[in-house]
């Protein structure tokens, strides 16, 4: 697909990735680019940098309620939805099974309903159109794992299996479906360090965001801006027990710091 004269929404688009692809959108010539994040105030500033095709909306991801608004606000100014970037994340704290329900809860609905309740918002319009695009924001710990947080990764492979069962469902009606699994990337998570994440280097929003478009205009499934994940993945495929092996290394390395 290509972005220009389409209308892009980006949730967790007031920093970070979200506000990189925003910024992009308007670049490659979007019809209008929708700045959507719990941080109205940093959205607007988001927005306002971008001009007067966009338009800033507070959301918080994790009510269905008020992503309804967000699309409901989105068309009444635009008309349509074109490309819906279900981008916003949280980290939580670190740990694992011991951690409470709460943030577990809290996880499932941002990493995981957040991105059903998207597709049940916008996906039925882009079906009766014959053309849409739904991009997910996942994680290389959706496709891998990560050691420092279970919540994370286990609702990161979450966003992973919802993106490919939106491709598997809806494919073949008009409506293009990407999942983006980046390693580390220069966002609010990662200003406190980037942990087995940066193993491969920490990039920019502004590089995930041209790994995206390309991904768009060749319409395939995975985003990977690091592209050694797709090595590791194969690696998975091909031997779990050794690859699961490979990890509790990597987790009693973490475990052994002082800071763990």
């Amino acid at each position: 697909m290509e972005i220009r004269d389409k209308v892009a929404v980006v949730t967790g688009g007031a920093s970070g990735i979200g506000a990189g692809m925003a910024q992009r959108f308007a670049r490659e010539g979007a019809r209008g680019v929708v700045v959507a994040d719990m941080n109205l105030e940093r959205a607007q500033g988001v927005a306002r940098g971008i001009g007067a095709q966009a338009l800033a909306v507070r959301c918080d991801v994790s009510s269905e309620a008020q992503i309804q608004e967000l699309v409901r606000q989105a068309r009444a100014q635009f008309g349509r939805i074109d490309i819906y970037f279900s981008n916003a994340g949280i980290l939580g704290r670190l740990g694992g099974i011991e951690l409470e329900d709460a943030l577990w809860d809290k996880m499932w609905q941002v990493h995981g309903m957040a991105h059903v309740w998207a597709a049940r918002a916008v996906v039925p319009e882009m079906v009766e159109r014959g053309e849409g695009y739904f991009l997910v924001t996942a994680s290389a710990a959706g496709l891998l794992n990560i050691v420092e947080t279970a919540p994370y990764g286990v609702t990161k492979h979450a966003a992973v299996a919802i993106a490919e069962w939106l491709r598997i469902a809806y494919g073949r009606k008009g409506v293009r479906v990407s999942c983006l699994c980046p390693q580390s990337v220069q966002t609010d998570m990662t200003r406190d360090g980037t942990g087995s994440a940066g193993i491969n280097g920490v990039l920019t929003p502004e590089q995930v965001a041209d790994v995206v478009v390309q991904t768009m205009r060749e319409e395939r499934f995975l985003a990977l801006p690091h592209p050694e994940v797709a090595k590791y993945f194969l690696a998975k495929g091909q031997d779990y027990d050794r690859w699961l092996g490979g990890m509790q290394k990597l987790y009693a390395q973490h475990m052994e710091r002082p800071s763990a």
